[in-house]
């Protein structure tokens, strides 16, 4: 099957992306996260998945705004329930480049991550494949994520701490710091 992977970083896409060419499908990579800010973040998320798919061959598209507004306009009224939002706008715009561009099925590195908000995503990601008329290949990856950041680690990738958007930073430094015996 020709797959078209929506990204979202190198640590969270090398194992689907190997488990799937182990597997025999063709596989290209699809950059698009207007939600991650600021703008030194993107590049440096962007920049180490560029490197990654050289390594090993990878296909990558790229779709390169950095859309700190249009984020932002579309998470305003609800900063709370915007993991929503931020899945529709990836996972939508992977299901039409999809769909535009030939592909078999889309997926995303997002199914690896234990911190994703899981079944929601999946809810999403159907919505889209019906939009658009294309298959969303489901696969929950989450077996594979400290193997994947085990793996990333070991090939120095950059290693972000926080999911991507500027709120979930916020959060991340607003956490009650543990405090040990």
């Amino acid at each position: 099957m020709n797959i078209l992977m929506h990204i979202c970083c190198a640590p969270c896409a090398n194992r689907p992306v190997a488990q799937l060419l182990d597997q025999g499908h063709q596989v290209t990579g699809y950059w698009y996260n207007p939600n991650i800010h600021p703008f030194t973040e993107y590049r440096a998320r962007r920049n180490c998945l560029r490197e990654y798919a050289a390594e090993i061959g990878l296909p990558l598209l790229e779709r390169d705004d950095y859309g700190l507004r249009p984020f932002v306009r579309a998470v305003a009224a609800d900063i709370d329930g915007r993991c929503g939002k931020c899945y529709e706008m990836r996972l939508f715009e992977t299901a039409r480049k999809a769909a535009e561009a030939g592909f078999d099925a889309f997926t995303s590195s997002l199914f690896i991550s234990p911190y994703q908000q899981h079944e929601r995503m999946a809810d999403v990601a159907a919505r889209a494949a019906a939009q658009f008329g294309v298959t969303f290949f489901y696969r929950d990856f989450r077996p594979l994520f400290r193997e994947g950041q085990q793996f990333a680690r070991d090939h120095g990738f950059y290693m972000q701490k926080y999911c991507g958007c500027v709120f979930s930073e916020q959060e991340r430094y607003l956490k009650p710091a543990k405090i040990l015996p």
